[in-house]
């Protein structure tokens, strides 16, 4: 179906593709992976014909029909239903001829493709393709204009599903869809008859919907048969056999290197070190694999506790307009270590709830009681517009650290995630992923009792999700998730709430269970009871006391690293003055002294260092022995 052959690809001096070849065969349902701004939406440009190589071959195959996701489907006064037609131009075209073609022959031949098509059929088909992204019979009937820009992306997802190409080209398709429309689409994407090649960084939709992993990696493309979880476990076992091979032919380099460095000068041995030079020469050891350094989130701690409940709700409404509530009769409470995941179908007041918390919107009724001084963070994908565009994220940390160091407010930066180059870069120019980091850092900047986060995984790939799993799993607050990323739910929160027929209401089941009430399959076994919210909340206590013990430890390796730099800064200092070739002539009292004071500095560096690393053994064991 699709052949790529010795591709290169570069966009401003950077190399994105290196002699990068693949061969993805017919009928594969390919998930395609690889880190942010690595190429991969730039590749399905390179397939569609949008941009050219550099140099290579792509071969699609001549009579395959490609097709791909709009960037949104036109704000026309067109019904949603009829752009979803529209979008099946075979169709359509057959359609016309239909009514005009006299030629007998003719006639049979587009009849029967119109049949092969299932023509027939095809506002049924398309309704439940609607339907699946979220769709009712009203909303299908609407003009497309008076759609959000989300709901218009799912219009243009409902039309190329429906045009049913030979090679179909997803690019995360599932960034404005929730759960409920997730869960569909993955099952519709298990079933789908042709072949799929699709950008996505949801974890268990590429373990669910598809059958194999392309991965793009330092300008090469990688194929790997199996789900996401069995490419991860084999490409770990490839880089473990490369290294090692790496390892023996270094060892096996050093070995000859010693015998030539040994015997190269002697007459006897000449033949043999030079024998060995050339063998040297020979060996070209393989390139070293290594997982790419992902940048840590780091999200800081309340900075004061506040009573329990942080927040308390008994029949709350709230909406936009006064007098037309959108969310009614909210009663619950929200403790200071409780952990949230908010689910429900798109429209159903989800966000609306999140800036009720946040104090974004005004109570219309019932009751809301916030505990004294509760400080909230809520991290939102529009509130991207709260970002400067001309500011570096640099320039947007000044304000909230006026008095502190430009190293101080750099520290700050690189705790959001952002290397030192694009701390110095302007905001508009950032990637989605590091405006996201950089909205997070800021809404969180003072210490949040409550963080609020509405589908923060959006612009984040895998391994900086799974970081993101470890920020939230380390802060001690409470958290409600807004997501349809399921790994995100499992891995961090331990209730669900519903938004649902106008009100929040608390959920008595886990994911698992509400995921199969949703797919129809509730006569399905009850899950472990071990995985119930109460365990996973007991799991996480447990886990904070565990970390707590070693608190102290960690405390005493960071003095001891901060010691080790003082020292070593005191050292460079001594060696400068050491350095002046007049010193012996102009002070030699102050030169022996400062001697003195070279070999005390050495010898307390090489204490300090080494009590740091007995600490450093002692703090993993202990990890180790505590399972963290």
């Amino acid at each position: 179906m699709l052949k790529i052959t010795n591709l290169n690809y570069s966009i401003e001096g950077r190399s994105l593709f290196e002699n990068a070849s693949l061969t993805l065969p017919a009928g594969s349902k390919a998930g395609f992976v690889g880190r942010n701004g690595s190429g991969k939406t730039t590749l399905f440009r390179l397939l569609k014909g949008e941009i050219p190589t550099d140099s290579g071959d792509i071969e699609i195959h001549h009579r395959a029909k490609m097709g791909s996701v709009a960037q949104e489907a036109p704000a026309t006064q067109d019904s949603v239903m009829d752009i979803v037609l529209e979008a099946d131009k075979e169709r359509l075209q057959l359609l016309e001829e239909a009514e005009t073609v006299t030629d007998p022959m003719r006639i049979g031949e587009v009849h029967t493709r119109l049949a092969e098509i299932e023509a027939h059929s095809a506002e049924a088909r398309a309704s439940s393709i609607l339907k699946g992204l979220g769709f009712d019979q009203t909303k299908q009937a609407e003009p497309c204009a008076n759609l959000s820009g989300g709901w218009r992306m799912r219009v243009s997802l409902a039309g190329v599903l429906f045009s049913k190409p030979d090679l179909l080209l997803l690019d995360e398709p599932t960034n404005y869809l929730d759960l409920e429309g997730t869960l569909w689409l993955e099952r519709y994407l298990a079933n789908y008859p042709y072949t799929v090649f699709m950008i996505s960084h949801d974890r268990d939709l590429l373990n669910k919907a598809v059958n194999s992993i392309v991965h793009l990696e330092r300008g090469g493309l990688s194929f790997y048969r199996g789900a996401y979880d069995q490419f991860e476990e084999n490409r770990r076992l490839q880089m473990d056999i490369n290294n090692k091979q790496r390892e023996k032919q270094l060892e096996q380099i050093a070995h000859m290197q010693k015998f030539v460095d040994r015997f190269r000068a002697k007459a006897t041995k000449a033949k043999q070190a030079q024998s060995r030079l050339k063998r040297i020469e020979k060996i070209k050891p393989v390139e070293a694999l290594f997982d790419e350094h992902v940048a840590p989130f780091t999200f800081p701690q309340p900075k004061r506790a506040v009573s329990a409940p942080i927040i308390d709700m008994e029949m709350a409404a709230t909406g936009y307009e006064e007098g037309t509530p959108i969310l009614s009769r909210i009663s619950g409470r929200i403790d200071p270590e409780d952990r949230i995941a908010l689910v429900g179908i798109n429209g159903n007041g989800k966000s609306t709830f999140a800036k009720l918390l946040a104090g974004e919107l005004k109570l219309m009724d019932g009751r809301l009681t916030k505990a004294r001084k509760l400080e909230v963070a809520h991290f939102a994908q529009h509130q991207m517009d709260m970002l400067k565009p001309k500011q570096t994220p640099l320039e947007h940390v000044e304000p909230l650290m006026p008095y502190d160091s430009e190293a101080k407010r750099r520290a700050r930066v690189a705790q959001m995630g952002l290397t030192t180059s694009r701390m110095d870069t302007l905001a508009e120019n950032l990637s989605g992923g590091e405006k996201a980091r950089l909205l997070m850092g800021l809404v969180t900047f003072n210490g949040p009792n409550l963080l609020i986060l509405d589908e923060p995984t959006n612009h984040l790939d895998i391994d900086s999700r799974d970081a993101l799993v470890q920020a939230l799993n380390e802060y001690e607050g409470a958290v409600l998730i807004i997501s349809h990323d399921r790994h995100l739910i499992e891995a961090t929160v331990d209730q669900l709430w519903i938004a649902k027929d106008g009100t929040i209401s608390v959920c008595d089941y886990d994911l698992e269970t509400y995921q199969r009430s949703l797919t129809g399959t509730r006569d399905k076994p009850e899950p472990n009871k071990a995985n119930s919210p109460a365990d996973k909340k007991k799991d996480r206590k447990v886990a904070a006391e565990k970390r707590a013990q070693l608190a102290p430890l960690r405390k005493e390796i960071k003095q001891l690293e901060s010691k080790v730099e003082k020292l070593n800064q005191q050292l460079a200092k001594t060696d400068e003055a050491l350095e002046d070739p007049d010193l012996f002539q102009k002070d030699q009292e102050k030169a022996v002294q400062l001697g003195k004071d070279r070999a005390d500095l050495a010898k307390d560096i090489e204490a300090a260092e080494e009590l740091w690393l007995e600490k450093l053994a002692t703090l993993e064991e202990a990890q180790e022995e505590l399972g963290l």
